[in-house]
Order: C-alpha cells, then sequence, then structure tokens
C-alpha cells in the first residue's frame, strides 16, 4: 500500500519506517527542510534502538522516503497518518493547533478519497475535529481514523512489529477493511486488531497511560510510606506483584515518571474531564505526587551533608527519563539538578545518550564527563537518577576510590542496600533503609 506519514517525530518516524518494512510504500513528510535532508542522506534524528538498521535498509529498497511537500503526500498515500506534536498547553490540555493546521490543508489541497488517521495522542472529539475541519474545505469524500499507539520509549520498534494489540477508532466499514489489510502482517501470532468507535479509541490511549502512571505513583508512595515505617519495598514489591490481578510490571519505586507521555496524557486527561464537569480526583492527586517524588533525594542529600550543599561536587550518572532513549523530556534529573544548583551543589554529570540534549538546557551551569567513572573523580557524592544497564554492576573499588566520600543516592534502586554495605558505602535508595 501507498502510505503517507505527516510528521517525523518520535511517533511519526517509527510509523513510518516499520510500515515500509512490511513492503510498502512510504512517504514521510516534515516541515523542516534540515531534518528531512537529514534524513533523505540516510541520518536517523533520533535515538531508538533498532530503529537505524530497518531505517537504513527501507531507504536502499526505496520503500522509505522524505520530503516537505504535504500535496506530494497527499497525492502519494492512500492512508494519510497524522503523527503531529500535540504538546501541553499552559492550562494542561493537549494543543490540537498543528493537527488542525494541517487537517485544513489536506481540506484544500485532497484530491480523491483518503483515510485520515490520527496517530497522535488526542483528546477525545478530535477525530470529530478533524472531520469537520476537512470538511470545511472539501465535498471530496474520506474517512478519518483513530488509530492511538501504544509504543515504548527504547522498545518502539519491537511494540510496532510485534504489538500487544492494535486499536482502530471508525464507523466506517471502508477504512476499517482498509486499516486490517495494512495491520494484518503486524498480528500473525494472533494478537487483536481491536475494533470501536473513534471516541472510545481516543480515550483508551489516555486512560492506559494515566493508569500506569497512577500504577508507578501508588508505588513510589508505599515506597515513601515504607522508609517510615520500616518496612522494605523490594520485598513489598515482590508481595504484591506475584497478584496476577495486580502484576509484577510498573512496581518498580524511584524518583517518579517523566517522558513525553504520561506526564502530558495524566495533565490532558484532568483537564479534559474538567472540561465536562468531571472531577478526574486520582489523577490530580498523581501529579502532586509525581512532582514531589523528583526531588524526594534532594533532603536525604541536604540531610547527609549537614544541611550545607554549598561547593559540594555532586556526580550525576543518567539524564534521560528512562534508558534506551536521549528523550529528556520531564526527566527527574533535570528537577533534581535544578534543586541541587539552588543550594549551591555543583555538579558534573553522564549519560550515553542525553547529554547533547541537557547541555541544550544548562549549557555551561554543569559540567559532563566523556564516562561514567569520570563523573565521579573527586565528587562528594553520586545521584543516580536513570537506570541504565551500564550502571548496574560498576567497578565499586574503582567507585570508591574516584569519590571523596563512598556515598551513593539511588534514585532506582539499583543495587542491594546489604552488599553496598559490605563495599563500605553509604548508601540512601527508595523505600529501603539507608545503609552506613
Amino acid at each position: 500500500m501507498n502510505i503517507t506519514v505527516v510528521g517525523t517525530g518520535y511517533v511519526g518516524l517509527v510509523t513510518g519506517t516499520c510500515l515500509a518494512e512490511t513492503g510498502n510504500d512510504v512517504l514521510c513528510i516534515d516541515i523542516n527542510n534540515k531534518k528531512v535532508k537529514q534524513m533523505q542522506d540516510g541520518v536517523v534524528p533520533i535515538y531508538e534502538p533498532h530503529l537505524d538498521t530497518i531505517f537504513q535498509r527501507n531507504i536502499k529498497a526505496n520503500r522509505l522516503k522524505f520530503s516537505t511537500s504535504l500535496n506530494e503526500g497527499l497525492n502519494h498515500g492512500e492512508i494519510i497518518f497524522l503523527a503531529l506534536p500535540t504538546p501541553e498547553d499552559e492550562d494542561g490540555s493537549a494543543d490540537l493547533s498543528y493537527v488542525l493546521s494541517v487537517a485544513k490543508e489536506i481540506g484544500k489541497q485532497i484530491r480523491d478519497y483518503k483515510i485520515i488517521v490520527d496517530k497522535s495522542t488526542v483528546p477525545v472529539g478530535t477525530a470529530d475535529k478533524v472531520r469537520e475541519t476537512i470538511s470545511k474545505e472539501t465535498n471530496i469524500e474520506f474517512d478519518v481514523v483513530s488509530n492511538p499507539e501504544f509504543l515504548r520509549e527504547g522498545f518502539a520498534v519491537d511494540d510496532f512489529l510485534k504489538p500487544e494489540r492494535i486499536v482502530i477508532g471508525s464507523t466506517s466499514d471502508k477504512a476499517i477493511n482498509m486499516m486490517k489489510k495494512l495491520y494484518k502482517p503486524f498480528v500473525r501470532s494472533g494478537n487483536p486488531i481491536i475494533i470501536m468507535d473513534e471516541k472510545s479509541a481516543e480515550l483508551t490511549k489516555y486512560a492506559a497511560n494515566s493508569f500506569l502512571a497512577t500504577k508507578i505513583t501508588f508505588m513510589n508512595e508505599i515506597a515513601n510510606y515504607c522508609e517510615r515505617v520500616g518496612a522494605d519495598v523490594d520485598k513489598v514489591r515482590i508481595g504484591m506483584g506475584t497478584d496476577s490481578r495486580i502484576g509484577k510490571r510498573f512496581l518498580f519505586p524511584g524518583i517518579g515518571y517523566g517522558g513525553s507521555c504520561f506526564p502530558k496524557d495524566v495533565k490532558a486527561l484532568h483537564k479534559a474531564g474538567k472540561e465536562v464537569d468531571f472531577d478526574f480526583s486520582i489523577l490530580e492527586a498523581v501529579v502532586k505526587v509525581n512532582n514531589t517524588q523528583k526531588t524526594i533525594l534532594v533532603p536525604k542529600i541536604e540531610d547527609y551533608f549537614e544541611g550545607d550543599l554549598t561547593g559540594k561536587k555532586i556526580a550525576v550518572w543518567g539524564l534521560a527519563f528512562k534508558p534506551e532513549t536521549d528523550d529528556i523530556r520531564e526527566a527527574p534529573s533535570l528537577y533534581m539538578i535544578e534543586e541541587l544548583l539552588k543550594k549551591g551543589a555543583k555538579i558534573i554529570a553522564y549519560d550515553p545518550e542525553a547529554m547533547g540534549n541537557v547541555k541544550r538546557k544548562f549549557g555551561e551551569k554543569i559540567v559532563f564527563a566523556d564516562e561514567m567513572y569520570e563523573a565521579t573523580n573527586k565528587a562528594d557524592a553520586l545521584v543516580i537518577c536513570t537506570e541504565w544497564s551500564l550502571f548496574r554492576t560498576p567497578d565499586f573499588k574503582r567507585l570508591k576510590n574516584n569519590l571523596n566520600l563512598p556515598v551513593i543516592f539511588d534514585g532506582r534502586n539499583l543495587y542491594d542496600s546489604v552488599e553496598m554495605e559490605k563495599e563500605g558505602f553509604f548508601y540512601s535508595s527508595i523505600g529501603r533503609k539507608n545503609r552506613k
């Protein structure tokens, strides 16, 4: 099939590349000339494991192409995916200006039947707005489908090629049949294609992300309570996770969630509720707790240094909001660094992929190391903010020799508390007793 993807951000580029991988002829559209030229030259503009391999393969096979022309995209594609930004507006709602602006242009330029697919995460009722916007500009037949993505950064290629489920929101048999045909190669193992109305499909994505954010936040609250009463959150987590009604995933406590999805989607759903006089009290609490959780280690660090962080050199391992990505949107590390800087600390940081993005934010306010142990050299403490695999089994003897003081504040609970005590570290983590 001939497919057009409008927008080559994280979702758009993964969608276009993976659809090309199953033999479709895909044209990706973006208004950024520099970015389009970069992709035409075979350069992937984002870091995502395994994406580069299939990106290069499909460019060479001439199944994946790039352009700045929406008109070219409309002439090319039978199905037009809208993978456009829906950033958080000032009031917490999702900003649909990019989506509706492109919809208006589609209405002006459409010449024959198209399926317009909302791939972006959008509020309930967006498909109706897109349909209305296009209809004002044309009498040509078209259908609008809601097809939310469920991609995890760091696992996006696998998630797209081997989806747990595909949600298609439409009441048009013609559109549904074409979407089923498009996705058939991805569900050969029997995972479901779920058909529903557009509004239900739109809400499904928000509901899923908000529930997972709630689960993470609940576990962080339990961890904080464990510290007050002397319980061990690791044992509690295991005891909870073996209950099949709860499950093991998203029960690992830490310094809060970040990224492009959970923070924005929780706020957007909460705001959408207010617009129909419905109060998502749970989501309000989730946002509040998560904001506090991002800097939960700072009082512990202050307490260790007797309330004075002036001139203290703090090493930070991990800047991305999660491993296997360079995405720093709403990353807890940024909030942690901001607070430590306010209190007079000096920061030297290391991350395998995200340092370039953080440099653009902090500039010369912090120092960046070329490798993980360099960051710890003569540092007064180490703070861990992201659970990259290379941080899981460090050379503790080398680490201890590098640090001025054998002190670790672990926001991701990477190490065993008892083992750290044996290694001679002061070790403070989330939901567990400090080890001296």
